[in-house]
């Protein structure tokens, strides 16, 4: 589970294809904002889409989908869904015609199985993340300084009674908070970035690695997981573990409130490569920004072939996509028409991240590299959202398609 997951921090930033046929679709709605969040998929409201024949899935696209579905059925199948959507007997039929059905035919197996439904009222938002690499080492040497941490024993949950006052709004869920227990025994918020930063967590926490560079380490703690190249050439994958507790502030809303962000004179872009661009050449001022944002990730060593998502299975390239369990059963399809071409198509719900929250709000996951990190980096469309469930929960839910 990533903690917040990339541009996260430009949701406030940003304003917000493939061309649809006539008739099969409604057209994207980009004018309105994000109504507001409601308890879940069914108290937002459900209704019927689309017939998933009408909409316009490419093969290739069909086909990773299946493949993510079908390493994400083992899960759906013993999961409890807290959207209201579905539950686990709905998925079985479906899952067990998904492991022996042949790929090349991926489309009609989302056509038999599975009904497109429309969550409140459709429009969406996404974003995008990706698996940074960066430079790491095993050890602590010259040119590399930066922390890696595990979660570090101390970090707890408050015991019935020990709630303290100033408990960050994000943990009043009705989760105890977490923290820690101080000399006095007293339950206290957990040291925040810059206490980090100066030292709180000597002893306290086993180091994975050491980062070159605090700047890339800061945006891989956003996507909440990545890759350390070691100078020998070892590739070292890390995965979210955990998270101390305090708030998480994204720094291109500070930006844009002070007015660095825009497209005048000695402004930087709103993107991800803006924000670190203003960061560089700010040195000073980027180390105070970064640490207004009191969230710190905590990671642990992960094998395999892909990182990890909330899930518990690996996340895909262009098939894999976060969103909020309450609206969408993490397991389930998504039909995504955004005012981004290439983040139109099929997606799993795998993934969860503290700034994906709300019905048709999700993040797509777009690999690691150069191109994953241009693509997530901008990723900001808008348009309509459809999830795809199996049929008898739609016909229990009244949202058939007539």
């Amino acid at each position: 589970m990533r903690p917040v997951l990339v541009l996260a921090m430009l949701v406030a930033l940003a304003g917000c294809g493939r061309v649809i046929p006539q008739g099969s679709v409604p057209p994207p709605v980009v004018t309105a904002p994000i109504g507001p969040v409601a308890a879940n998929a069914v108290i937002a409201g459900i209704a019927a889409g689309p017939a998933f024949a009408a909409l316009p899935v490419a093969d290739n696209d069909a086909r990773g989908a299946l493949a993510s579905f079908i390493e994400s059925c083992p899960k759906l199948l013993t999961r409890d869904d807290v959207s209201g959507l579905t539950r686990r007997e709905d998925w079985r039929a479906p899952c067990d015609v998904a492991r022996s059905w042949e790929p090349a035919r991926a489309r009609t197996f989302f056509a038999e199985q599975l009904t497109p439904v429309q969550v409140g009222d459709g429009r969406a938002f996404a974003t995008g993340y990706f698996e940074p690499e960066i430079a790491g080492s095993r050890t602590r040497r010259a040119g590399f300084q930066v922390p890696v941490y595990a979660m570090p024993h101390d970090l707890v949950r408050a015991k019935a009674g020990d709630f303290p006052d100033d408990v960050p709004a994000a943990e009043r869920t009705g989760r105890a908070p977490l923290g820690r227990y101080d000399a006095q025994g007293r339950f206290v918020l957990y040291h925040e970035r810059a206490e980090i930063e100066k030292g709180a967590l000597d002893g306290k926490a086993t180091v994975i690695a050491w980062a070159a560079d605090p700047v890339e380490f800061f945006f891989l703690q956003i996507q909440g997981s990545g890759r350390l190249r070691t100078p020998e050439g070892e590739v070292i994958r890390i995965g979210y573990a955990g998270q101390n507790g305090r708030e998480y502030t994204g720094v291109g809303a500070i930006m844009r409130e002070r007015g660095l962000l825009g497209d005048g004179p000695g402004k930087y872009s709103g993107s991800m490569q803006g924000i670190m661009a203003y960061i560089r050449d700010n040195p000073r001022d980027g180390a105070d920004l970064m640490r207004l944002n009191k969230s710190w990730i905590f990671f642990a060593e992960v094998k395999g072939d892909g990182p990890l998502g909330a899930l518990g299975v690996p996340v895909r390239r262009e098939s894999s996509a976060a969103a909020d369990p309450a609206f969408v059963p993490l397991g389930a399809p998504v039909w995504l028409d955004l005012d981004r071409a290439e983040a139109n198509g099929l997606w799993v719900a795998q993934d969860t991240g503290g700034a994906i929250k709300g019905a048709n709000r999700f993040d797509t996951f777009w690999g690691a590299g150069e191109d994953a990190r241009r693509i997530a980096g901008g990723m900001s469309g808008r348009g309509r959202a459809y999830v795809l469930i199996p049929r008898s929960a739609a016909a229990r839910l009244g949202a058939s398609r007539r």
